[in-house]
């Protein structure tokens, strides 16, 4: 079974797994799964109460667990950058994604620039978490070599491959006017 079939299995059944993205090595496991978000948490280390990014293959898959985008956040911010490196804060609809996942009824959005993870994606059928493959507060992973042995053991699966951009995303939150830039990274808006 290749890499991509393999991943896609694991975190269909629950499972936990580490991936490269075109920004950096992520960590995920299905977005609507309350005991493997639980589980992620944990190894990671991460207070429940800090949100974590959300990656999808298309606006299309995102679209039901959010409230409707304004064209001007569509035409200006989603149609120029993604695929890519911007992280979208946009409202959501809370009771369709578990409360460790989003910030309150805010929800971290991005569609990576990378088609093996575009394909777990995919096959998945259902947006993943996002978050980088290291232990809160550790350095972020960009290349496989960088990924924490530890971390690697606790996970289930660990899909090879190299990242592009060497770099985190963009955070840029439009919950409110004017837009407000939570991290620089990859992707200047």
């Amino acid at each position: 079974m290749d890499a991509i079939k393999k991943a896609a299995q694991i975190l269909k059944n629950g499972g936990i797994v580490i991936f490269p993205t075109d920004t950096a090595f992520g960590i995920g496991c299905r977005m609507d799964d309350e005991d493997a978000v639980r589980r992620l948490f944990t190894l990671r280390r991460r207070p429940v109460i800090q949100a974590t990014p959300v990656l999808a293959s298309s606006l299309q898959m995102i679209e039901p667990y959010l409230k409707p985008i304004d064209d001007e956040v569509i035409q200006k911010l989603i149609k120029p950058f993604w695929p890519g490196g911007l992280t979208i804060v946009l409202p959501c609809y809370p009771e369709k994604i578990p409360q460790m996942v989003r910030s309150g009824d805010t929800l971290g959005v991005r569609v990576p620039n990378h088609v093996t993870t575009l394909q777990i994606i995919d096959a998945v059928g259902v947006p993943i978490i996002g978050s980088s493959a290291n232990f809160s507060g550790s350095t972020t992973p960009y290349r496989f070599e960088d990924l924490d042995p530890e971390l690697v053991q606790l996970v289930d699966y660990v899909v090879p491959g190299e990242t592009f951009s060497k770099e985190a995303s963009t955070v840029i939150s439009v919950v409110e006017k004017p837009w407000k830039i939570l991290r620089q990274g990859a992707v200047l808006v």
